[in-house]
């Protein structure tokens, strides 16, 4: 994807979910009275920032991670911190987060400072070009803020989720629109749903976005990613079925992942040939897309992982574009 194209879709999708959101939330307020929905929009709002700034802290706990020292792992805190030098920020806390899925993510908040964690998993599955051009993706997140970014972007469904189901089970309002209060209530639960579909479109940009990044900061890094990925998500779906089991327990914050954990199935079908014929490219630029696998990434933090390589190949030819 073009990177003017990818900007463009970014803004046009950020514009529709601010710009719908504001008008239905004005527009019941307008209605029904200012009083109980503000209050209510007012505790949504907080609920939802101090969720972000213990979130890290979440994130440790249930993806069991630690600070990794230096003197445990030199290069990988070398890799991290020259990858941070060249992409202008300072160098997060390098976390290792001791699952058998091989992943990675980036997180933080005001109160944690910037973090990207790296699994054990993923340590045992890549080559260490795989992995710097993994670190380069995550550092891609931190740089462009998406953690933020997409907690503004998801507070807006859920503000709009909870003030529907609360028409819809209290009948708020005055008594002269009282009546009506279930039917807008409805409305608005369906209305938060479609902003989520537009969230998951945001999501899935921005980790096109990522992905363009460690391109930019790495060496070959189109090559590397794609090849990482492949690896990831193969890895995932070859897993015992145990710990595919307990993968599933980790996907409470999947969209925090380099890859959605609860497609690698799919996705490892769609890759299988890539990593065992060694026809590597050719052979996924010519792979046809079926209606299913649109149907699953719309309801997808993640972009489908054959398109994903392809625009990571397309860079490769052309990392100016």
């Amino acid at each position: 994807m073009q990177l003017w194209k990818l900007r463009l879709s970014l803004l046009a999708t950020l514009t529709l979910i601010i710009g719908l959101s504001t008008l239905v939330v004005t527009g019941v307020l307008f209605y029904f009275g200012t009083f109980d929905i503000m209050t209510l929009g007012i505790i949504i709002v907080s609920l939802n920032v101090v969720q972000w700034l213990i979130a890290p802290y979440l994130v440790g706990a249930i993806y069991r991670a630690r600070e990794m020292k230096a003197e445990e792992n030199p290069q990988l805190h070398q890799m991290v911190s020259d990858l941070a030098k060249k992409s202008g920020i300072k160098p997060p806390k390098l976390m290792l987060s001791q699952i058998p899925l091989p992943n990675a993510f980036a997180y933080g908040s005001p109160l944690s400072g910037n973090r990207v964690a790296v699994t054990q998993g993923l340590l045992s599955n890549l080559n260490d070009g795989e992995v710097e051009a993994v670190l380069g993706h995550e550092l891609g997140h931190l740089k462009h803020r998406d953690v933020q970014v997409m907690m503004v972007v998801s507070f807006l469904p859920a503000l709009c989720l909870y003030i529907g189901y609360s028409l819809m089970w209290s009948g708020s309002g005055n008594q002269k629109n009282g009546n009506n209060g279930a039917i807008f209530g409805i409305a608005l639960v369906a209305f938060s749903f479609i902003l989520n579909l537009f969230t998951l479109q945001v999501s899935r940009l921005r980790e096109y976005y990522a992905d363009r990044h460690s391109v930019s900061v790495v060496g070959d890094g189109a090559n590397k990613l794609s090849t990482g990925l492949a690896k990831i998500v193969h890895a995932s779906a070859k897993m015992p079925k145990r710990q595919q089991e307990q993968s599933k327990s980790f996907s409470g914050f999947k969209s925090l992942f380099i890859t959605n954990p609860e497609t690698s199935a799919q996705d490892s079908a769609a890759v299988y040939e890539f990593e065992t014929s060694q026809k590597l490219v050719d052979e996924i630029l010519n792979k046809e897309i079926t209606t299913g696998d649109k149907a699953i990434e719309i309801f997808s933090t993640h972009p489908n992982i054959v398109k994903r390589l392809r625009a990571l190949q397309e860079l490769a030819k052309n990392p100016y574009e």
